[in-house]
């Protein structure tokens, strides 16, 4: 790859990441917003017993401007680990109202030690380690997605 297609990518990944998120929901896409800030990110779902299981335990990298969304119903509290995950991650976890409960920040690979939901989780965003910070993704931030209906606290409609 040429150092000018490598540029035009990462601005490309840049802008998606930066662009308010405004176009209507998709199920392949997670909307976050804090402030003035925002972020965008294409997500796997993970949202059958199996599927959350694996997680993305023995990927080696995810493209910037990705994450899985984990989707439980019911809601619940919920503590995930990184036994065989080889990325750093940030996990944010996420309330049925579309709101940040809390974010665990460059979760440690290859560990068991169990990070958990601040209270009753309906969704765990994991993204790569470091982009929560950067994007100002914190308690009380919202997510827009379908999961979270119309009356989640950043609805889709």
């Amino acid at each position: 790859m040429s150092i000018w297609t490598a540029s035009i990518l990462g601005l490309a990944v840049a802008a998606s990441l930066h662009a308010p998120a405004l176009a209507a929901c998709r199920e392949d896409v997670v909307d976050l917003k804090a402030g003035d800030a925002s972020a965008r990110f294409t997500v796997e779902i993970a949202d059958d017993m199996v599927e959350r299981a694996r997680g993305l335990m023995h990927r080696e990298e995810m493209p910037l401007g990705h994450g899985m969304l984990f989707l439980f119903d019911p809601p619940r509290a919920v503590a995930f680990w990184m036994k065989d995950t080889p990325l750093p991650l940030d996990m944010i976890f996420i309330d049925e109202t579309g709101t940040v409960l809390n974010v665990i920040a460059n979760a440690e690979p290859f560990t068991e030690d169990p990070r958990p939901s601040e209270g009753v989780a309906m969704a765990v965003l994991e993204v790569n380690g470091g982009l929560a910070e950067r994007y100002g993704i914190g308690k009380g931030a919202v997510v827009r997605h379908p999961s979270f209906g119309e009356a989640a606290a950043w609805p889709c409609g």
